[in-house]
């Protein structure tokens, strides 16, 4: 008899269970289903975890150019777990329902659903940082490179505030990237700014911004950038010449080998718009560096050139090249065939 009233016992609280799980899932449903009415949301919500990947547009630009997108696209699809953000100064006299209608690239990555934009309002991005009051001080309209060194001050802000990992937009991913709390070697015993992943608050940041304050050169191009990594770097240890493909450490933060990002140098940079006998597999990288800073010539994607830049985009951002580049090239032939 006891052992009957246990077993009716454990069958009522699994159907009571079971019930509230399926109640409790329908009003879930309920609550989360119609997505218009749901509250968009904030930058806290997405980048709380740490683990974002973030992106900067300090121009008023709205229209990504296709390297922008192919460098959102490629990061999305690599990192299909992880949150994509893009800063955008121009969103903030604008709202994303009007850009939407009008442009082809930000209506593309609005439609990947682990990439999130937002606007980029500087002074409320340094407010509690070291920044903030060389932010309040400076000529910005007196400054030679003001859309780099701006661009060097929001990322710092981003990464101390949130954690997590910052990429230029020219930077193509290609393979996920297997350590944290790194910085990138632009050649030996030369860091870049352009990729690093640091945790929440880290030391390194902070050094980084009270250094940017404190040593401020406006009329050097890359001071406040991989000029000041390096500097950083070298206070914390002895940077290594990289004989082989190995990383190297510095203190506890890791310092990749020019491979990972680099390795197509920036004296070198056009040989991603030239056609190759053999594409390389580039096996020992993380991600590609496209020097867009030395594309003085506006070098693009050309449809069915076959050039290496033309390979990469088919691969690691397909609906970039298909959306902003194949059907461009589509339109006009077909503008072109109904003129003739």
């Amino acid at each position: 008899m006891l052992k009957a009233s246990r077993i009716i016992i454990i069958f009522m609280s699994i159907t009571t269970c079971t019930f509230l799980y399926r109640l409790a899932f329908k009003m879930d449903c309920f609550l989360c289903v119609p997505l218009p009415f749901r509250k968009p949301p904030s930058i806290d919500d997405v980048l709380r975890p740490g683990t974002g990947i973030i992106f900067l547009e300090t121009s008023d630009c709205l229209e990504p150019r296709p390297l922008v997108s192919c460098a959102l696209e490629s990061a999305a699809r690599i990192y299909p777990d992880r949150p994509v953000v893009f800063l955008m100064k121009g969103l903030v006299n604008h709202t994303k329902e009007e850009i939407n209608s009008t442009h082809k690239a930000f209506t593309l990555l609005s439609s990947i659903g682990n990439v999130f934009m937002f606007p980029l309002n500087m002074e409320k991005l340094l407010n509690d940082t070291p920044l903030l009051p060389w932010y309040v001080k400076v000529n910005h309209t007196g400054e030679k490179h003001w859309l780099h060194i701006s661009a060097d001050a929001s990322r710092l802000a981003m990464i101390w505030k949130y954690g997590g990992m910052y990429m230029d937009t020219d930077i193509i991913s290609i393979r996920r990237i297997a350590v944290d709390d790194f910085v990138a070697a632009q050649h030996s015993t030369y860091s870049s700014n352009g990729i690093f992943s640091f945790k929440f608050h880290h030391k390194f940041i902070l050094d980084c911004m009270e250094n940017f304050v404190e040593k401020y050169n406006r009329s050097i191009w890359g001071y406040q950038g991989p000029d000041l990594f390096t500097r950083i770097l070298r206070k914390r240890c002895k940077l290594p010449v990289f004989p082989e493909k190995e990383d190297g450490m510095c203190q506890n933060i890791s310092f990749l080998n020019l491979q990972r990002f680099y390795p197509i140098g920036y004296p070198s940079w056009k040989r991603y718009y030239e056609v190759w006998k053999i594409n390389p597999t580039f096996k020992d990288s993380y991600a590609l560096h496209l020097w867009n800073y030395m594309n003085s010539e506006a070098k693009s994607v050309i449809p069915r050139s076959n050039t290496l830049v033309e390979h990469l985009y088919k691969i690691y951002c397909p609906t970039t090249y298909k959306v902003l580049i194949n059907s461009t090239e589509e339109e006009l032939m077909e503008v072109g065939g109904s003129r003739q």
